[in-house]
């Protein structure tokens, strides 16, 4: 099953795009991982919130393939430790389908059509981390959670 990640917005500090890189690599061991980068919204500070959400929702969705299974990485989410994203991730590979797709928005969250489309929502913790960490953040945990699944040393329990 494949994994893929969209992301608004670019990472500027090398050091988080550095470790985003890093978990990719890892990664390429267990499974195929695709990160996509969506531009921010041009001309955001002529548009209201709501439009620059609903601007990124429509770039967001054309990335996204028919029969993919969409989770949002939202703070309103669940919440898992990382052996319950292991069995949750193992839970999705085992249904099958044509890949799953989590997306970390912009500053100002998602639009309402992209919650309608959405399969679910995750959030990494009660605490608010920038866009750009979390992408770090989330790549670390899917490749603890490829450890977990394979009883691999990298997850002391």
């Amino acid at each position: 099953m494949k994994i893929k990640l969209i992301c608004v917005g670019k990472t500027s500090k090398s050091f988080l795009v550095e470790g985003e890189n890093e978990y990719l690599k890892r990664l390429k061991h267990y499974l195929p991982v695709e990160r996509i980068e969506l531009p921010d919204v041009k001309n955001a500070k002529k548009l209201t919130e709501d439009q620059i959400k609903q601007a990124e929702g429509e770039m967001i969705l054309s990335k996204i393939n028919p029969g993919e299974t969409i989770f949002l990485l939202d703070e309103g989410g669940k919440t898992f430790s990382s052996e319950q994203y292991a069995d949750f991730l193992q839970q999705k590979f085992n249904q099958g389908g044509h890949g799953l797709v989590f997306v970390i928005g912009g500053p100002y969250g998602f639009s309402s059509d992209m919650y309608a489309k959405a399969n679910g929502k995750i959030s990494l913790s009660k605490m608010t981390f920038s866009h750009q960490m979390v992408r770090m953040f989330f790549l670390e945990q899917v490749y603890r959670a490829m450890t977990i699944l394979r009883n691999e040393p990298y997850h002391h329990r």
